[in-house]
């Protein structure tokens, strides 16, 4: 069951915000795809984005490509980061908060999905849940603080794949050593970050902090997130779907992360997206959050796991 009551018939759009001037958003993965197109959203209401990406290259180009868009006023900048190395997230978050005094949202849009065969992060980790989860959980972790003192937000980018595998953390094998499956670990690392989201915000309520956690989805978002990485029947799979026209476009994609980062009067323990066709596309609005996502037992077995790999031990 959806909802589109609080925005009407055509959902959110980025028609609704008013001017962000005065205020500095984060987000992972921000050079392309529906990263970008939140970006561009963004600096086009006159706040501050600061893109946090592994390629240097890619990311400049990127910012030339929206200082031409909005002008060289446009305040956008990046940060090299790798959410596949925990050194690089540590360095990266020293540089952030050495760049910015406030963060208004940090929106965790970075991701890696489908991965053919197994591969290992720098740390050790399967690589989808090393960059999806892992990544996020130690860089939400190190910025908290800074949030915090800003009242501000974490928005968790998550997808509709979490419903797709087996609907429960794998504890006995995380990396998946034993019965590795793209579609199935990808399932997972999204679930991951739902739970740590719900879990986060237990424990801000807890610890009575100034900081609102919000999940959401892209739908079936015409982006790049399907890569060569993916094996070729899962590629073909995609290729037919945007051909279809099944999926949006990446500008329609961002529009979730956007409105969890800027909306007023958002419930908090929900999971908004687009509410269309199987959830493709369509208006955004609240979607179903399913019981499983919040089981209380695997969302505290798996913080006190992250913790542990990360050695990111919070403070809440």
């Amino acid at each position: 069951m959806t909802s589109n009551k609080q925005f009407g018939k055509q959902g959110w759009i980025p028609e609704r915000l008013s001017s962000l001037e005065s205020k500095t958003y984060l987000i992972t993965g921000a050079n392309t795809g529906a990263g970008f197109q939140a970006t561009r959203i963004l600096l086009s209401t006159g706040a501050r984005v600061v893109m946090l990406n592994r390629n240097a290259e890619k990311s400049n180009a990127a910012v030339t490509k929206l200082k031409s868009e909005f002008g060289n006023s446009a305040d956008v900048d990046f940060v090299c980061m790798d959410l596949a190395d925990m050194a690089s997230i540590r360095r990266a978050s020293e540089d952030v908060l050495k760049l910015v005094t406030k963060i208004d949202a940090l929106i965790c849009n970075g991701a890696i999905a489908q991965v053919a065969t197994q591969q290992l992060t720098a740390d050790g980790f399967e690589s989808q849940l090393g960059v999806n989860h892992y990544g996020h959980f130690l860089l939400c972790g190190l910025l908290f603080n800074r949030i915090d003192a800003s009242h501000g937000r974490i928005v968790v980018v998550s997808s509709e794949g979490h419903k797709m595998g087996l609907r429960t953390i794998q504890f006995d094998d995380m990396n998946w050593d034993k019965n590795y499956h793209p579609n199935k670990v990808y399932s997972q690392s999204k679930l991951a970050q739902m739970m740590f989201a719900y879990q986060l915000q237990n424990k801000v309520q807890a610890a009575g902090k100034n900081v609102k956690v919000y999940v959401c989805h892209p739908g079936a978002s015409n982006t790049s997130l399907i890569r060569e990485s993916a094996n070729k029947i899962t590629r073909m799979s995609w290729a037919i779907m945007v051909k279809l026209g099944l999926a949006q476009s990446a500008e329609k994609g961002a529009y979730p992360e956007v409105m969890c980062a800027t909306e007023e009067n958002l419930k908090e323990r929900a999971y908004y997206g687009p509410t269309g066709f199987m959830n493709f596309g369509g208006p955004v609005g609240e979607g179903k959050l399913e019981p499983f996502v919040l089981d209380k037992h695997v969302m505290t077995k798996l913080w006190m796991l992250s913790e542990h790999e990360t050695s990111m031990h919070w403070t809440i």
